[in-house]
């Protein structure tokens, strides 16, 4: 009984510590700032396939949701998604994956632009400049840990724009609950590259 006890005990802790980790993550290099027209730029995952695998879906759902749920004053006719993502080792890209599984399966009829070169984080970061330098606000999506790499390295190679950085909506209570330890311990070994003062909460 102590034992099975204990068991439960350490796996609600696991999934809290995940929890909250992830939750943090979120919130680390973005700010409150207003403004009327926005970029959510969604990065893709590598998915050699045809079509979207689950993570490009689930990204294309939190992109879609950063149009329209995170800020109420916001006009979503002045908001672009740019997918960004590179070849996908089966003849087309991540972005045109994700592009037709927004257009097609989810039927969002918003502005959409394509960054189809990119291989690398890094890479996102620096193609996707040119599509995001005119806007007040800037939305990167990904899972919580790699949202926060992309915003980084924006800061790395642009610091004026990072200044447009805001929350998206790629965080909610609960959802991914039973893997958020794995995607935890991901997150800690992939942020490894980060410097101490991009791990700050700024909002």
């Amino acid at each position: 009984m102590r034992r099975a006890t204990g068991l439960a005990a350490a796996a609600v802790a696991a999934l809290a510590w995940g929890e909250w980790l992830n939750w943090r993550w979120s919130r680390v290099l973005v700010g409150d700032r207003a403004g009327t027209s926005t970029a959510v730029v969604v990065l893709g995952y590598r998915n050699p396939r045809p079509t979207a695998n689950l993570i490009n879906r689930w990204r294309v759902r939190a992109g879609l949701r950063s149009v329209t749920d995170a800020d109420a004053d916001a006009d979503v006719g002045e908001t672009r998604v740019i997918f960004s993502g590179g070849e996908n080792g089966a003849g087309g890209t991540e972005a045109q994956l994700m592009a037709d599984y927004a257009r097609s399966v989810l039927a969002f009829d918003g502005t959409v632009v394509l960054e189809d070169r990119s291989r690398t984080t890094w890479e996102n970061i620096t193609n996707v400049i040119p599509l995001i330098e005119d806007v007040d606000r800037i939305k990167i999506v990904s899972q919580p840990a790699h949202a926060l790499k992309a915003r980084a390295y924006l800061r790395r190679q642009r610091p004026d724009l990072a200044t447009k950085l805001v929350r998206a909506e790629d965080y909610r209570v609960g959802e991914w609950l039973l893997v958020k330890p794995l995607l935890a311990l991901y997150g800690l070994w992939t942020l490894r590259v980060l410097e101490s003062d991009e791990r700050t909460v700024s909002s």
